[in-house]
């Protein structure tokens, strides 16, 4: 039996970012993986490790302010590089529990925290 887990998460982006929102979440570790056909080609998958980014290309993108989707990036500084390297906005913020942490904006605006490793768990 699998246990509870966030399997996947939805971020509307500008159709004519599709391409490097998939750019993105690929310098995070995220592979482009097939979805439904039924979805059509506005709706793209992401996927690692069993949890799935949902890119939806509309023109009535939204993104918040200070919302975000937060990844554990285990080569952590190697994935800021990363994204700096291809034009990304990414800021080091202060650390929790002893780890690393960024914020870099993607395509359309999303902010996502890079975390250099989860939180530890609680009881």
């Amino acid at each position: 039996m699998l246990g509870w887990m966030l399997q996947h998460v939805s971020i509307e982006v500008p159709p004519d970012e599709l391409e490097r929102s998939i750019e993105f979440w690929g310098l995070l570790g995220f592979e482009r993986v097939e979805s439904p056909e039924a979805l059509g080609d506005a709706i793209v998958w992401v996927e690692r490790e069993g949890t799935q980014i949902h890119l939806i290309a509309t023109e009535a993108h939204t993104a918040p302010l200070l919302g975000h989707a937060a990844v554990v990036v285990p080569e952590h500084a190697e994935a800021k590089a990363r994204l700096r390297e291809a034009g990304y906005q990414v800021e080091d913020t202060r650390q929790l529990w002893g780890a690393d942490r960024a914020f870099a904006i993607g395509p359309g605006g999303h902010r996502v925290e890079l975390m250099a490793s989860p939180p530890p768990r609680t009881a």
